[in-house]
């Protein structure tokens, strides 16, 4: 019985290895999920699928760190079985296994069930339905088969099996994750695009105070520095990456022009502006006649400039009698 008894080490090992395990394989589904969704986005979301926006980043990285990371914790468990065989007959690793198995059940049948759910309330398309019920049942599968057949003893008879599975499946993580770096970008491009959307930020920060000062004073700033107000403690925010305050100019007496310079394009630029040229006038603000209008922050690469007409009926001057 000596033999059998679980000490700290076997259990931290395979306490290590399971959480390793549950977490990775939870990121892969939502990583493929993700990929599916922005190769197949949905017509009916106003934003298309945005991958700086998505959790691909995370799930990458948390692939990277957790696959080897439960590889190396599994072949050093099997090393000690290999060494002593009794280690196989341990409760934490029985419990681990059917633990498992009972996981990939239930999370087969939770998975279906959202996906089907998606798909009756017509969130999925057909295809994107399809490839995601593909994507859990195929992960549930091949893990379910695994530790069933490790439950069995299979791996232990055939070794040399387990290594080529288990070979396998590394390689097979690390070409979805590769797949990743043509869709987010490398970490290089990926900041690019932070800088980009922090340059949108701060002009939709810049048009609300410019807006305001009209509402105040009924005359457009003359230049950027009038919208400083030490007492609201607002300072006119310059670009992150030339460190140059954006560029500013009146177009008419309620008119004005703001302009940036990107580094790209917007992810999802066409299908924004076909929406946003379709649909009504927002509140509060005008644009050209036959151009999408309002608050459409979409660009391209290089020096953007987004024109903007107040409309004095949605933003009335403030009453000068309070």
């Amino acid at each position: 019985m000596d033999k059998h008894k679980v000490g700290a080490k076997d259990f931290f090992l395979w306490a290590g290895a399971m959480l390793a395990l549950y977490v990775a394989v939870f990121n892969y589904v939502a990583l493929l999920w993700d990929y599916i969704n922005y190769s197949f986005p949905d017509p009916l979301a106003y934003y298309p699928s945005d991958p700086y926006q998505s959790g691909i980043s995370w799930e990458m990285a948390s692939l990277i760190i957790l696959t080897p990371l439960f590889l190396i914790l599994m072949w050093y468990i099997r090393r000690d079985i290999k060494r002593d065989p009794t280690r196989a007959d341990i409760w934490i690793r029985r419990w681990a296994l059917y633990l498992t198995l009972f996981v990939a059940g239930v999370t087969v049948a939770v998975d279906l069930i959202y996906v089907l759910y998606a798909f009756l309330n017509g969130t999925d398309i057909t295809t994107r339905f399809l490839l995601k019920a593909l994507v859990v049942l195929a992960v549930a599968a091949i893990g379910f088969m695994h530790f069933l057949a490790d439950l069995w003893g299979y791996w232990a008879q055939y070794p040399s099996r387990n290594r080529t599975v288990s070979f396998a499946t590394g390689i097979l993580v690390a070409v979805s994750i590769a797949a990743g770096f043509f869709i987010v970008g490398s970490p290089a491009q990926a900041r690019l695009y932070r800088f980009d959307d922090q340059k949108v930020s701060d002009l939709q920060n810049i048009q609300y105070q410019i807006v305001n000062y009209w509402q105040s004073k009924q005359i457009l700033p003359t230049a950027l520095t009038d919208l400083n107000d030490p007492i609201s403690n607002f300072t006119v925010p310059v670009d992150p990456q030339a460190g140059d305050l954006y560029t500013y100019k009146t177009t008419g007496k309620m008119s004005f022009q703001l302009c940036a310079t990107f580094n790209a394009a917007t992810r999802g630029n066409a299908a924004l502006t076909d929406r946003t040229a379709s649909a009504p006038v927002p509140v509060g603000m005008t644009g050209p006649v036959g151009k999408p209008i309002a608050d459409n922050w979409q660009h391209d690469a290089g020096q953007v400039c987004f024109d903007r007409t107040i409309d004095p009926q949605r933003y009335p001057p403030f009453s000068k009698t309070q």
